[in-house]
């Protein structure tokens, strides 16, 4: 038995004093209304109706329950109606997980303009670059960096690509060469990412097509922020996502290396444990990274 069905069904029949009527508005049949006040009045211990075949009327526990399920059924109505309202409305907490050099090289620089769009959103920030089990973490939103992602239960939303090269830094290419063709690295100091889709090889896709540059490196690093400098330091060649590179290739401190050439291109997707996950507060940051990834 559904309790808070029959409660309701109950309160309908006291108030249209009939069967019929109360089951003429529900779109179901007067006997099954019957049957469930039967199995209510059974579960109480307690006649809530006595009925005739002229009459209806409550008894003094029929008068206590109907009260009291009115209360209960109007308490959840506007628990009903605060929740759609907080889901309507961009406010609240908003657990994010994000990966750490996304978070402080991208998204770092937008908070504050969030912040002020946004005042009744409360961020909870979590930088990680392991992918994470979100629902575990209690996450309402993940940010990614994939070229793709699995197919899992999880909903995901492209917002922006990223392009990913090789990069050195001048002063190593000064003293080492600059590589003309893809071949050429295999001769080079290599720096690569532990957490890359593939960390054992660079496929690039130039003017000839598609390369694979098998990867013997000096250094195997967990953190695209210290690849960076390392880079800058002259330690030898290495990928970076344009969000990371820009700034220190605009800087002259890095160097585009085969700029005719890019791995695969990855997406910044937004990702939320279901459809329903995506909540006002959640598109809210979804759409503003996605219109600020652009303008940036």
């Amino acid at each position: 038995m559904d309790r808070l069905s029959v409660m309701r069904a109950f309160c309908r029949i006291v108030e249209r004093e009939s069967f019929a009527r109360a089951a003429e508005d529900l779109g179901v049949s007067p006997a099954l209304l019957s049957r469930e006040v039967k199995l209510l009045e059974d579960s109480l211990g307690c006649t809530l109706l006595s009925r005739t075949t002229r009459s209806m009327s409550l008894t003094g526990h029929g008068r206590l329950y109907y009260s009291e399920a009115q209360r209960v059924l109007a308490e959840i109505a506007a628990l009903e109606d605060s929740v759609r309202a907080g889901a309507a409305t961009p406010r609240g907490p908003l657990r994010i997980n994000v990966p750490h050099s996304f978070g402080t090289t991208a998204l770092s620089p937008l908070l504050p303009r969030f912040m002020a769009e946004f005042p009744e959103i409360a961020l909870d920030l979590s930088f990680e670059d392991r992918v994470v089990d979100m629902i575990e973490g209690g996450y309402d939103l993940s940010i990614r960096i994939r070229p793709w992602l699995p197919d899992s239960n999880l909903t995901a939303r492209a917002i922006a690509p990223v392009r990913q090269r090789l990069y050195a830094s001048p002063a190593y290419l000064e003293r080492h060469g600059t590589p003309e063709t893809p071949d050429d690295l295999t001769g080079h100091a290599q720096i690569s990412f532990q957490l890359s889709e593939d960390a054992d090889s660079w496929t690039l896709t130039g003017p000839e097509g598609a390369a694979r540059v098998p990867l013997r490196p000096k250094l195997r690093l967990g953190s695209s922020l210290v690849l960076r400098d390392l880079l800058i330091a002259g330690q030898g060649i290495g990928s970076l996502p344009d969000f990371i590179a820009d700034a220190p290739e605009a800087e002259g401190l890095l160097q585009c290396v085969l700029p005719g050439h890019e791995l695969a291109r990855r997406h910044v997707y937004a990702v939320t444990a279901n459809r329903l996950g995506a909540d006002a507060k959640t598109l809210a940051f979804v759409e503003f990274l996605r219109a600020a990834l652009r303008r940036e």
